[in-house]
């Protein structure tokens, strides 16, 4: 099993949540995020309105709104998470994001106490 954690534009989301449930993966958490990147939140390379309140100094942010979402898949899925994550977020410009993937030991459903890949299915 793995963690996928992407963080994305907040204009992709719904999209995003869209296509991975219409290829089975409708579970997922998603928050709220702010944060920078290389381009250490300049204003200018956001393409999406931003509130005001954000504006750090003349010409830059110190954090930009994006979306941060997590799921938890078998390791035979990855590549195509991935992927579909990639292809719907991608737009070529600074910005589109990142994808961390991370080993998971184990999960448990608490109702059922399932583990394992049961508890994910």
């Amino acid at each position: 099993m793995k963690e996928i954690i992407a963080i994305i534009r907040p204009n992709k989301i719904a999209k995003t949540k869209e296509i991975l449930a219409e290829l089975g993966f409708p579970a997922l958490s998603a928050a709220k995020v702010l944060g920078r990147g290389k381009q250490k939140g300049l204003a200018g390379e956001v393409a999406f309105p931003v509130n005001p309140k954000l504006a750090a100094r003349p010409g830059g942010m110190k954090y930009i709104p994006k979306r941060l979402i997590f799921l938890v898949v078998g390791d035979e899925d990855v590549p195509l998470v991935v992927a579909v994550i990639t292809k719907v977020n991608r737009t070529g410009e600074i910005g589109d994001g990142r994808i961390f993937i991370c080993p998971v030991e184990n999960a448990v459903r608490i109702r059922t106490q399932e583990r394992g890949a049961a508890a994910i299915s």
